[in-house]
């Protein structure tokens, strides 16, 4: 290699693919270029394609889930089962169900997207994106009803997960259960995971929370509530935990836990298209979009993933700035709303 290759690498290439590398640590934790085709789409054209990339993938069996639940659900740096309807203290692989009476018995295999939706059929019956270890007894109460906002519950578990008639739904007034704050959004992805990587079955499947289309897949009441769950209810390291571990077992990612914004511009109203890599590069030094009144705050990173500073979104070119030469990641954020976009910027 001559002195001008070395420099065509050393200043041309290598900082492209660090900036590649660092931007995929930074805003997903999927392999680099797993979300390329989706890139540029917007709306359910979007969905589309994440169908396509997602769909394809390993089908378990259901004494898998066993086994996999110790790489999926266990609490960090321990050998207890994490239970998202109940307080009950579950070591691994003690009280499976079984027979159970009461709270705490046993844990089970909860379909938390009720199989009977979708007639117990492969490979949705083995799909570790919306199976979750769970108390045996609230599992049975929770029973195939929908999820949805109880005021007045007729049944309410040990961590308060309740069961009743939905109030404030848009009209929709049937029993559904409601699962505790911390873990709506956990449930709202997992259920956007599941109208997206089979879409082309939802027309088949029975459940007032879906009006059996393609495109937006859930009936209007029940997409108003998930898109609120996603929205109260960020992201969690659990869920980027517990997607990376599922991707080792199927080979296939939820789109929604690496992008959460992805939620937005299928079905919450943004329609400007996805860049899973950040928004094509810009010049901090050339006229840009003011992004202060739709997102009011913005993060600034470097390409190595960490983040700098948070400031108000007008006083993003003012701080980069003052910064050394290089190249930036601008994620602009709305807090209220849950949308949030990015860019790239070199200085």
């Amino acid at each position: 290699m001559n002195n001008l290759q070395k420099i065509f690498v050393e200043r041309i290439v290598a900082p492209i693919v660090f900036l590649f590398l660092a931007t995929s640590v930074l805003l997903a934790q999927a392999p680099m270029g797993y979300y390329d085709n989706a890139e540029g789409k917007s709306s359910y054209t979007l969905k589309t394609a994440l169908h396509n990339i997602i769909n394809s993938h390993t089908q378990l069996s259901y004494g898998d889930l066993w086994n996999a639940f110790e790489d999926t659900d266990l609490k960090s740096g321990t050998n207890k089962i994490w239970d998202m309807y109940s307080n009950c203290d579950f070591t691994y692989k003690t009280k499976q169900c079984g027979n159970y009476s009461n709270e705490c018995d046993c844990y089970n295999r909860e379909h938390s997207f009720p199989k009977s939706w979708f007639n117990d059929d492969p490979p949705m019956y083995t799909d570790l994106f919306h199976l979750y270890p769970t108390d045996g007894k609230v599992n049975g109460m929770r029973s195939n009803y929908p999820f949805g906002k109880v005021s007045n519950p007729t049944y309410t578990s040990g961590n308060g997960s309740k069961l009743g008639p939905c109030s404030g739904c848009d009209g929709y007034t049937k029993t559904v259960f409601e699962p505790i704050d911390e873990y709506k959004g956990d449930f709202a992805r997992s259920y956007f995971y599941m109208v997206t990587c089979y879409q082309d079955k939802v027309k088949d499947w029975n459940c007032d929370m879906l009006n059996r289309t393609e495109n937006q897949a859930f009936s209007e009441w029940a997409k108003n509530i998930l898109i609120q769950w996603h929205r109260d209810d960020p992201v969690s390291e659990k869920e980027v935990n517990r997607n990376n571990a599922v991707y080792s077992w199927q080979g296939n990612r939820n789109p929604f836990i690496d992008y959460p914004e992805l939620a937005e511009k299928i079905w919450g109203g943004d329609n400007t298209p996805f860049y899973p890599n950040g928004d094509p590069v810009s010049n901090s030094n050339e006229e840009t979009e003011d992004h202060s009144e739709a997102y009011p705050f913005a993060e600034i990173y470097n390409i190595s993933g960490v983040r700098l500073r948070e400031v108000h979104s007008a006083d993003v070119d003012i701080t980069i700035s003052a910064l050394s030469h290089g190249v930036y990641i601008v994620r602009y954020i709305n807090k209220t709303t849950g949308k949030s976009m990015q860019k790239k910027v070199v200085k």
